[in-house]
């Protein structure tokens, strides 16, 4: 009501006067919202500069990710319609063109009824139809059928208003907006895990690039930290040894985690050095995360093991000590507070000293929260990424098991052993140990899935939706 729009306008003004930067963010474009329209008037009267950034209608951008082009190469009218707001002689005028394309905004519970309305309006009722519920975010759901069967496509697949009350849907009527062609333009809802609730056990830091990753693939990662990260209990060792890499007692430092990049980092950053530091030092990392943290702080590795991304791995391409080249026979091995005798040891039968430094502790995180706690334990989740074998360990630790429907992905032999041991089905195992190629083989495993289905002539469901109590499914 205008009380609404004008309390909306006055927080714009009184904003604005206090010399502050708004930003007004309505549905669709700012040209077809009247509440914007009332509250740019406002601020013209007041003299308040204002810019107008023009969007996308819902009703333009929803058919664009169903897959539904609204015009072809031939030219067709489009017509829009509001189904709330519509007169019959609204719905003779549009009924009436029978090569234009109808792209009628309704609800769940209004669009049959729309559906009728433009048959009783003189449309064919074989005329194709497509409805996209949740158009543009990973609940969207499109279905295909004409003006006279879609009643009966919504009873015979049990799609219910979903509790909250009235869902917005966009059909779109016509020839070309609901060409039978749809499978293949649908480029959106065919994504490999479009819609997949997806957990990511792992720390916040290191989980970033992989969730962008998993949501190129549709997906919605859901990160919960399993591990926490604390500072060593004695700081003294590492002060000695951060101090010793800028008086060159060392010719390697080795970074087997990205948590110990961060801390050195940290410690670099209170001594007030930068990267400049590590000038005449060898740098060796395990893992392509690692690495690209190095690079980040302005360091390149001189080392990255060319095989398995592990101590071993990286004792297979470590030098032996030389005492000619080598003028130093000193590493820095900076390292969490689990034990790495396997890389001290193999580098001291390489003939180098090393000093095995602890940089950070690891410490098991607290439990979630209980909704994804429950999630878990009850199939809410549609996969789970496990990176490591301690964050299968922390993950059924701090929350339990994942549920039997749950794809597990792992991402290599070790981890997928310790996930076995716990008692888990391992479904999907990374060709290489990088959380890149371990997200790309669960990719893989969603888009095998969703041809297996549509070639058995199934509905494409998620995994979650396999579980008891969810086959009965609403629209949500």
């Amino acid at each position: 009501g205008v009380p609404v729009i004008r309390d909306a306008a006055n927080l714009v003004m009184e904003a604005a006067r206090s010399g502050r930067r708004v930003v007004r963010a309505v549905t669709g474009d700012p040209g077809l919202d009247g509440n914007a329209a009332a509250e740019m008037l406002a601020c013209a009267n007041e003299g308040i500069p204002f810019e107008v950034v023009p969007g996308v209608a819902t009703a333009v951008g929803v058919p664009a990710y169903a897959g539904v082009p609204l015009r072809g190469d031939k030219g067709a009218d489009v017509r829009f319609v509001d189904a709330k707001h519509a007169s019959a002689r609204c719905w003779a005028e549009v009924g009436a063109g029978e090569g234009s394309v109808v792209v009628v905004s309704a609800t769940l519970e209004t669009v049959a009824a729309a559906a009728a309305e433009l048959v009783s309006a003189g449309r064919k009722p074989e005329t194709p139809l497509t409805v996209t519920v949740g158009g543009t975010t990973t609940r969207q759901r499109t279905w295909t059928a004409t003006l006279g069967t879609i009643a009966q496509v919504f009873k015979q697949g049990k799609v219910l208003p979903s509790p909250e009350g009235s869902r917005p849907v966009i059909a779109v009527v016509g020839e070309q907006g609901a060409a039978t062609r749809r499978e293949e333009l649908a480029w959106f809802e065919s994504k490999p895990l479009f819609g997949w609730r997806v957990l990511v056990p792992r720390t916040k830091e290191q989980a970033a690039s992989l969730s962008d990753q998993l949501r190129s693939y549709g997906a919605v990662p859901h990160e919960v930290p399993t591990i926490a990260v604390e500072p060593p209990r004695t700081p003294q060792q590492m002060e000695r040894a951060v101090k010793g890499l800028v008086t060159g007692r060392y010719e390697w430092i080795a970074f087997t985690s990205v948590n110990a990049v961060k801390a050195v980092r940290e410690k670099f950053e209170e001594y007030g050095l930068d990267a400049r530091a590590f000038a005449g030092i060898k740098v060796a990392a395990v893992g392509e995360q690692t690495a690209a943290a190095l690079v980040e702080f302005g360091v390149k590795p001189d080392l990255v093991p060319s095989g398995e991304q592990s101590a071993a791995g990286l004792l297979e391409d470590w030098p032996p000590y030389d005492p000619v080249f080598d003028p130093i026979d000193r590493v820095f091995l900076p390292r969490a507070d689990i034990a790495t005798e396997t890389l001290v040891a193999g580098l001291i039968e390489l003939g180098w000293e090393v000093d095995d430094v602890t940089a950070y502790r690891t410490v098991r995180a607290s439990p979630p929260p209980a909704d994804t706690r429950e999630a878990i334990k009850g199939g809410g989740f549609d996969a789970v990424l496990f990176t490591s074998s301690s964050t299968v360990r922390n993950l059924v630790g701090i929350a339990g098991k994942p549920h039997n429907v749950t794809v597990i992905a792992c991402i290599g032999p070790a981890t997928a052993k310790t996930a076995e041991e716990h008692g888990l089905r391992v479904d999907v195992l990374s060709p290489e140990p990088s959380v890149g190629k371990l997200a790309e083989a669960l990719a893989a495993y969603g888009e095998a899935r969703r041809e297996a289905a549509k070639e058995a002539g199934e509905a494409v469901a998620r995994p979650s939706e396999r579980r008891p109590g969810a086959r009965r499914r609403r629209t949500t």
